[in-house]
């Protein structure tokens, strides 16, 4: 077997390693802050479950990333998205995948060295921005969800204080009623003030993690009127009205925009994919844009900031504020 299809089959093998750990840790039950959580609070389930030993080299990683600003933000992002991967790992997964598409786009490239490293660089940029559009994806699925989910959640609140529950114990029976991603995350915050975090401090935490207009509109009702005092339970009455209906007039507004959204979308992504193809199709087609560096790249140039410019145009257009 030649050395090119040995690597060609190593690539692949580490491509579906890589799907498998991504699968694994995005259908995992619990996140690592909960079974962390779950130690002190005397969670049965977590005694269940034995913590990975991580290595050292999966360590160092962590603690490089995370005492970075940056790192700061890919956590921020990868709790928005719940996905159970700490910031190096994430980096790290990018890397892995970088480098494994560049392998084989330079592997397929054909003979000549400046296409091939130009290829090579193609296949590492879908490997860097692949997962950053799949970490953005999911954040707005998740955040959409958790929107929907927040009427149901005030009415369950509502009717809790109104039986004479207290805030916190309202909150409990939110974590256990609900389904996730709202139950995941008032169980979240019941576990903080539990360990003695003030209520204030644990729903900002909130807040930080689902960065919505609804629900920093909750929060703040809870918090002036637990320095003030006043109807709680005919306060989150009123807001779940308003926000349902807001609700229902973005999914209305949705309907009516989504041809936009998609056209704008459908024909961005186009011209780049046609560019892609054709360059591994026929690199000697393709490879006139690159014989005058001043036509060729300039037209490349101005190409993709039309394409910039009429795809921010679309999206302001379907971009109505409710």
């Amino acid at each position: 077997m030649s050395t090119l299809s040995l690597l060609l089959i190593g690539t692949i093998i580490i491509l579906i390693l890589i799907a498998i750990g991504v699968f694994i840790s995005s259908s995992s039950e619990r996140t690592l802050v909960e079974d962390r959580l779950g130690r002190f609070l005397g969670d049965e389930k977590t005694d269940e479950k034995r913590e990975e030993t991580p290595t050292a080299l999966t360590e160092w990683v962590n603690r490089r990333v995370e005492s970075s600003s940056i790192g700061e933000r890919i956590s921020k992002n990868l709790a928005r998205a719940d996905l159970k991967f700490k910031a190096g790992e994430f980096v790290a997964f990018i890397f892995i995948l970088a480098s494994a598409l560049g392998a084989i786009a330079f592997l397929f490239a054909g003979t000549s060295l400046p296409a091939r490293i130009f290829s090579a660089v193609l296949g590492a940029s879908f490997g860097i921005v692949g997962p950053i559009i799949y970490l953005r994806t999911q954040q707005g699925k998740r955040l959409t969800k958790f929107g929907g989910q927040l009427p149901d959640m005030l009415n369950l609140m509502v009717n809790g204080l109104r039986a004479g529950y207290s805030t916190m114990q309202a909150m409990e029976a939110i974590s256990k009623e609900m389904p996730p991603p709202i139950s995941d995350e008032f169980r979240r915050v019941v576990q903080e003030m539990q360990l003695g975090i003030p209520m204030d401090k644990a729903l900002d935490n909130l807040i930080r993690r689902i960065p919505s207009e609804d629900l920093d509109f909750v929060i703040t009702a809870i918090n002036v009127q637990r320095e003030v005092g006043g109807p709680l339970a005919e306060i989150l009455d009123t807001i779940a009205f308003t926000i349902r209906e807001r609700i229902r007039i973005k999914g209305e507004i949705r309907v009516m925009t989504s041809q936009v959204v998609m056209s704008g979308r459908i024909l961005s992504g186009v011209p780049f994919v046609v560019f892609v193809l054709l360059w591994f199709i026929n690199q000697e087609y393709m490879g006139e844009f690159f014989n005058n560096l001043v036509c060729g790249g300039g037209a490349l140039v101005v190409g993709f900031i039309m394409i910039a410019i009429g795809y921010a145009v679309m999206m302001k257009i379907a971009d109505i504020e409710v």
